[in-house]
């Protein structure tokens, strides 16, 4: 067995062995590899990785172009049971686990990504969406999620930030939502659901509370992301995504600021402890917005003031954050005082400083930040 192979062969055995767990997957030096495996921690050289990926790319496409006429015929209508058949057999399993593979060194590859979505259709076409017959269905999708967390949430260089990867889960949780309503949405193998439960026809399901654990749990993942790979706009996008996707689906008695609201503390503290990622605070913004409670705003933009403020903060992205919010929830006047503890430097005369008000908006407010910090030295002197 070539090296190619047998790295592939290792790989394979960990993804068709891995029972819908969300797996950690990281890039190993040379001299730790070539392949490291503790539970669910995975470490691989790039070298061993690239080399399993030759062999996962030549097994892909040898393979793939009947099944792919087969896909065609089965989204036709015709001969439909042949895609179960064939699910069984090693063909379809090892280009199955070829596109993980390939997903795992080339998160872009388009063709791998596609060829996973038409298998899902063909097997929803299969099972249909009649009660009771979609749940061999559901567990596919709820593999292909756990399969996208494990890329989205590993430390790779560039799977955090895939904009493929993320549309990708966008499209998988849409069907899984279409299929079994918000409870299978949510209650898929990284919360807990219980094997074999059942679930009612479309648009069951579709209930706040199932919303707002589908949300915390797709929130904890973005985050993990955006952790991964500073300014993750792609996964900030993917949760307003999903906030439009649950608009559409939930009943019209349902405001979706009731979603939310709980939610604007935990990206709060998460902006707070990644200060300079204008993606994280754009992303509380459309939050703020989404939530019309003056008092909430307020407690926001105060509580980021006072800790920028406290630790003196100069970054733009954060006096971004506050500029927009206080002009978009006009907040100037309940707000000022926090920057006029000190009498001399009131926001009326903010053009006397640095000769003029400066020219970007958000730098208005670190001037003034600079004026309070200045003048807290001086009072400290005095004393």
């Amino acid at each position: 067995m070539s090296p190619s192979d047998e790295a592939f062969q290792e790989l394979a055995r960990i993804f068709s062995t891995r029972k819908n767990r969300v797996l950690e997957i990281e890039l190993l030096p040379p001299g730790l590899g070539p392949l490291l495996q503790d539970e669910c921690s995975i470490g691989i050289t790039k070298k061993y990785l690239v080399q399993a990926f030759v062999t996962a790319r030549r097994t892909f496409f040898e393979n793939c172009t009947n099944t792919l006429c087969d896909f065609a015929s089965a989204a036709a209508g015709d001969d439909i049971d042949s895609i179960v058949q064939e699910y069984s057999s090693n063909r379809l399993g090892y280009l199955l686990v070829s596109t993980e593979i390939i997903l795992l060194f080339d998160c872009e590859h388009l063709t791998a990504c596609n060829w996973r979505k038409r298998f899902l259709e063909a097997r929803k076409k299969r099972h249909g969406l009649v009660l009771n017959e979609q749940e061999p269905f559901i567990p596919a999708l709820d593999a292909e999620l756990t399969l996208m967390t494990t890329y989205l949430c590993s430390p790779l260089p560039r799977h955090t930030k895939s904009p493929t990867l993320w549309q990708h889960r966008l499209w998988v949780l849409h069907e899984l939502l279409q299929v079994g309503g918000l409870e299978a949405a949510f209650m898929h193998p990284q919360t807990g659901r219980p094997v074999g439960q059942n679930f009612q026809s479309k648009g069951a399901g579709y209930n706040l509370r199932n919303a707002a654990c589908l949300l915390t749990s797709e929130l904890a993942i973005v985050l993990r992301a955006g952790e991964l790979h500073p300014r993750n706009y792609y996964a900030f996008s993917y949760m307003r995504q999903i906030f439009e996707l649950l608009r559409k689906n939930l009943e019209e008695t349902f405001d979706v600021a009731l979603l939310a609201e709980p939610m604007i503390n935990t990206v709060l503290d998460w902006c707070l402890a990644h200060p300079s990622d204008i993606s994280g605070w754009m992303f509380q913004l459309h939050l703020l917005k989404t939530v019309q409670k003056s008092d909430l705003h307020v407690r926001a933009v105060d509580k980021v003031i006072c800790y920028a403020l406290d630790i003196g903060w100069e970054g733009e992205s954060l006096w971004t954050f506050v500029d927009l919010s206080v002009r978009g929830f006009d907040l100037r006047d309940t707000l000022s005082h926090k920057l006029q503890v000190f009498p001399r430097t009131p926001i009326t005369e903010l053009a006397a400083l640095d000769g003029g008000i400066p020219p970007s908006p958000w730098k208005t407010w670190l001037t003034l930040a600079k004026a309070y910090w200045t003048d807290g030295q001086q009072e400290c002197k005095d004393i």
